[in-house]
């Protein structure tokens, strides 16, 4: 992360399954970053499967969902891996987890937000689960793409990181108003 650098930002979007929160991430900082930030998602304990709403979410608003797989964060920790400028935790349970020792010690952050995969109700209710999922992810990642990340220090860098977590903008159920 040096001053002048043109190379793009590694982030790995963790969380435990990688079917859901973290393949939405993936595909939104991809698109967000404008090539400035190049995005990872894997899991803890994956289920080797994306979750079909999220791929149908990111399909309907038009991201690319070609090379999406559910995958363990295992592939992250090699020497082949990709070199990790950030790591970001997105539920509660790969936050309580011991994470790997990454590579080049990335900054991290936990960005916790409620799993729609685990959403029981009625279709149209999870699906709305996935769509405030994927409004509280682009909301974030567009706050981390605007932070003038070169010209800050560390430690003002990783509050802002822990702010963007600590966001609890929530969208509440148009039938009822019920958040």
């Amino acid at each position: 992360m040096e001053a002048g650098s043109k190379k793009a930002f590694n982030v790995l979007f963790i969380c435990t399954g990688n079917s859901a929160r973290s393949i939405m991430a993936e595909a939104v900082l991809n698109r967000a970053g404008q090539g400035r930030f190049r995005a990872f998602s894997a899991g803890s304990h994956p289920k080797g499967r994306v979750h079909q709403y999220a791929i149908d979410l990111l399909k309907r608003l038009h991201y690319d969902v070609s090379g999406v797989r559910s995958k363990s964060w295992t592939e992250f920790t090699g020497p082949n891996a990709p070199k990790l400028d950030f790591a970001f935790t997105l539920c509660d349970d790969a936050a309580a987890e011991v994470c790997p020792v990454w590579p080049g010690q990335p900054m991290t952050a936990h960005w916790g937000l409620p799993d729609p995969a685990a959403k029981i109700g009625t279709e149209a209710e999870i699906r709305f689960a996935f769509a405030d999922a994927m409004r509280m992810i682009t909301n974030r990642i567009n706050i981390f793409v605007s932070l003038p990340i070169k010209s800050l220090d560390a430690l003002t860098l990783q509050k802002q990181l822990d702010a963007i977590g600590k966001s609890q903008e929530r969208a509440s159920d148009p039938e009822t108003g019920a958040e």
